[in-house]
């Protein structure tokens, strides 16, 4: 992941520079002169900025307002009461120095979900790919890319569809999963599989498809849901 840290305390960077080697995988460009580096966001567009503040006579929250679309922001200074100003700017995180690497790691990990988010969104939804299963005594094909959430009930699975039809088959829950690509489909309840490009939102407890339907995601996938989506 590409990074760029803005702050005019060295030490602040070199504490960011450390966390970053700590969590890994991210290629960190820092910067202690604010308008330098708010040139090589606009120029580069990583995909994530740590932004001080307040910097002497520049305001973080000012160039906050010049970052590329695409680049998620994470606020970092000493003065807790900036936060509401980082949220107005859709900040995902915002860190009050000094902080641990737990509560950085939580930071990053806010921004990678993020990331994952939009790319599931702009993927394409599964266009032509189609399953068949039975409805009574009939075949009836299911085209992937219609597909909201599926739902165990009993011996029953119920596949509920974007254009509101409801397809109820006689069948294990097992049984289809094994029919979905698991690189489109995740599990996420022992009785819920939705499909990852409809994922609005999650945590480790409850997630939000496209529309807002909410869906509870249990303990035993929540490791699995936090790590693959």
């Amino acid at each position: 992941m590409k990074c760029v840290a803005i702050d005019d305390e060295p030490m602040a960077l070199e504490v960011i520079k450390s966390f970053c080697q700590r969590v890994g995988d991210i290629e960190l460009h820092t910067f202690t002169n604010p308008l330098a580096g708010i040139d090589h966001v606009k120029r580069t567009h990583p995909e994530l900025l740590f932004l001080d503040v307040k910097m002497g006579e520049v305001s973080g929250v000012n160039l906050a307002r010049e970052i590329p679309q695409g680049t998620f922001l994470v606020f970092t200074t000493a003065y807790a009461q900036y936060a509401i100003d980082g949220f107005d700017l859709n900040a995902v995180d915002f860190l009050h120095k000094p902080f641990s690497f737990t509560r950085f790691e939580k930071a990053v990990n806010k921004v990678q979900q993020a990331i994952r988010l939009v790319n599931y969104s702009a993927a394409p939804p599964l266009e032509g790919a189609e399953i068949t299963v039975k409805v009574e005594y009939k075949n009836v094909t299911v085209q992937l890319s219609s597909i909201l959430y599926v739902q165990a009930m009993d011996n029953y699975v119920k596949i509920f569809t974007t254009d509101g039809r409801t397809v109820v088959t006689q069948m294990s829950m097992k049984s289809l999963e094994t029919m979905l690509p698991e690189g489109d489909f995740v599990r996420v309840h022992k009785s819920y599989i939705v499909p990852r490009h409809r994922i609005e939102s999650y945590s480790r407890t409850l997630l939000t498809l496209t529309g807002g339907t909410k869906i509870p995601v249990g303990r035993a996938y929540a490791d699995k849901l936090t790590h693959n989506t």
